[in-house]
């Protein structure tokens, strides 16, 4: 590994963040006039559609798999995370919901030892404590604010964690891309149904839109992909929190959201749990396959 191959891993995953963080910002424009089982569905189906030809790229050969189970856990887990995240988008502020996604690490260790019977280290439960102390003054759980919306938002973000672990306990025989793949069919398949039950013909200016959130989200996926691919997570990692600027940045220009003290100290205490994580001794993350959500 090189000084360049670290420098191209920050730029891959700040390009990856910022495409996301526009996905983010197109999904709460969007959901006041379509629903989340739309949005799901649509984000979904525009994602495989500009997957098919880089799959097709590099051959179907790759798509050979004899774990289905483990790609149908995957894919249900990860769509119903995506339907809790995308539902937040639309109800929550940018920079919080943003904020929450990212506490999705701190339950992995939790899930890795009840699932997969790996022990978490010292620095790993000393990250999920101020993690989850940070979650706390985002959500704000004695104020006001707290409803069921930070909590769907919180659930999102355990799934998500559940569905890197499945990507974990399958990593060994899947490459990259037939997980992709699989998780984009699985979760267009099931996204369907709701967005019929649910549907709203959309105006001709929200196709467009519709277009670019495939787009994006594609793109700014297989940009963190191979930001993990080409340098070390421990080398990149603190990088993925500049989602919570992109986050505040949209927030404040388009809908005028100016985070309150407790979120820019939760921000402060879930970016420190994540670099405990990231810089600890001998308890690095694992390189993660990037997620779909």
């Amino acid at each position: 590994m090189t000084q360049n191959d670290i420098r191209q891993g920050a730029l891959y995953l700040l390009l990856g963040e910022a495409l996301l963080a526009v996905m983010g910002g197109l999904i709460k424009y969007l959901s006041d006039s379509l629903s989340t089982e739309q949005l799901v569905f649509f984000r979904n189906i525009a994602g495989f559609i500009v997957l098919l030809p880089l799959i097709a790229n590099s051959g179907f050969r790759i798509l050979k798999t004899q774990v289905w189970h483990w790609h149908l856990m995957r894919g249900l887990v990860g769509v119903s995370a995506m339907y809790c995240y995308f539902w937040a988008l639309g109800h929550m502020p940018l920079t919080e919901a943003f904020l929450v996604k990212l506490s999705s690490p701190f339950f992995m260790p939790l899930i890795g030892l009840l699932w997969l019977g790996e022990r978490a280290g010292k620095f790993s439960l000393l990250a999920v404590l101020i993690g989850f102390s940070g979650v706390a003054f985002i959500l704000r759980p004695d104020g006001e604010a707290f409803s069921s919306v930070a909590l769907i938002a919180l659930m999102g973000a355990m799934l998500a964690a559940l569905a890197k672990v499945t990507i974990r306990r399958m990593s060994a025989t899947e490459s990259s891309q037939t997980i992709v793949f699989y998780f984009a069919v699985i979760a267009t398949l099931v996204s369907a149904p709701g967005a019929a039950l649910t549907w709203q013909t959309p105006e001709p200016a929200h196709w467009i839109w519709i277009l670019v959130l495939g787009v994006v989200a594609t793109l700014g996926q297989l940009s963190l992909t191979r930001a993990y691919k080409v340098a070390p997570t421990g080398k990149v990692g603190v990088y993925a929190y500049s989602a919570v600027l992109y986050g505040a940045l949209m927030g404040w220009l388009i809908w005028e959201e100016i985070p309150i003290w407790s979120t820019w100290v939760g921000a402060a205490l879930i970016v420190a749990a994540g670099l405990i994580n990231l810089w600890s001794p001998k308890e690095k993350i694992a390189k993660q396959t990037a997620d779909l959500n």
